[in-house]
């Protein structure tokens, strides 16, 4: 009997014994978007829900989804749009959770600019980092104030878009982050204005998500994952200095005035509740995409996301 309870003592001291290994892959390098994974993993939250969380960041940002299509990761954060496009290409993939739970992107100008409205671009430069989605949300911005894609010149100006906007390279750039692009332009000296995309004709979408492989993900570690991540956003919240603080703890290259700025404009477009699916929003982005001409027909929604549900 003594033999007993000293082998149920040493399991109840070792509960890192029985954590569930987990891969996540970011979208690419750690910033204030991923804040509610870094204080989960930080605070402990993951460990309290039985998880060893490995969190990689990518050598391409093109990497994470297929690495979990191909099983090389558990979880990946990727983007709503893209997730349509990937799905439609026949990618095993399948949105589990929310991150961010508003369009990050915009169509960016100069605040003391010549583009004062949307209209204002005919005839100009519009820089943009990708083709195809970006130009869809464009397309569908321009239409709903009287102008096609016929009306500006596009211009690719890879990842450097707020550069090429303070440089006068193009007039508007699309595909620039409100959180990050504004800051840093502010920062430089040189005020920004955004037009969003869900006030300009396109259906809101959720800017960051949590994807799997629907043939081979573990819903339960999931369902853990998840609630770790909630407790964490509740925790940024309520204590935005001490979760800053804590976030910037981790690495010296986070300590700089634009992730600072940075955090304080995501804290509030963090999902709230990160496990939980607005269907209709994924059911409109879908038709969205097809009428744009980006995916033919449409798919329920239930084979690009789902609803986990109670552990």
């Amino acid at each position: 009997m003594k033999a007993v309870l000293t082998t149920l003592a040493l399991l109840a001291a070792s509960p890192a014994a029985a954590q569930e290994k987990m891969t996540l892959v970011l979208d690419w390098f750690v910033n204030p978007d991923h804040g509610p994974i870094i204080v989960a993993q930080e605070q402990g939250y993951f460990a309290d829900e039985g998880l060893e969380v490995e969190v990689i960041a990518p050598a391409d940002p093109a990497d994470p989804p297929k690495m979990v299509a191909a099983g090389r990761a558990d979880l990946a954060v990727s983007y709503q749009p893209q997730l349509h496009l990937q799905i439609a290409e026949g990618m095993p993939l399948v949105r589990v959770g929310t991150l961010v739970a508003t369009p990050l992107n915009c169509l960016l100008v100069l605040q003391d600019g010549p583009v004062k409205s949307i209209a204002d671009l005919a005839g100009r430069k519009v820089g943009f980092s990708v083709a195809g989605m970006e130009e869809a949300l464009l397309s569908a911005m321009l239409q709903a104030n009287g102008l096609s894609l016929k009306d500006v010149e596009l211009v690719g100006v890879n990842w450097s878009l707020s550069p090429a906007l303070m440089s006068g390279q193009v007039d508007a750039t699309i595909g620039a982050f409100r959180n990050f692009e504004l800051n840093q332009m502010q920062i430089e000296g040189i005020d920004g204005r955004c037009f969003y995309p869900e006030e300009e004709g396109v259906p809101a979408y959720d800017e960051l998500i949590y994807i799997a492989n629907p043939e081979t993900m573990e819903a339960q570690d999931i369902r853990r994952f998840l609630a770790a991540t909630e407790r964490a956003t509740q925790f940024i919240v309520n204590h935005p200095q001490e979760s800053w603080d804590i976030f910037a703890g981790t690495a010296s290259e986070l300590r700089d005035e634009l992730n600072r700025k940075a955090w304080a404009d995501t804290i509030p477009r963090f999902a709230l509740r990160p496990a939980a699916l607005d269907a209709g929003r994924y059911a409109r982005f879908e038709s969205f995409l097809n009428e744009a001409g980006l995916i033919e027909g449409t798919r329920a929604v239930s084979d690009l996301a789902v609803e986990l549900g109670a552990q």
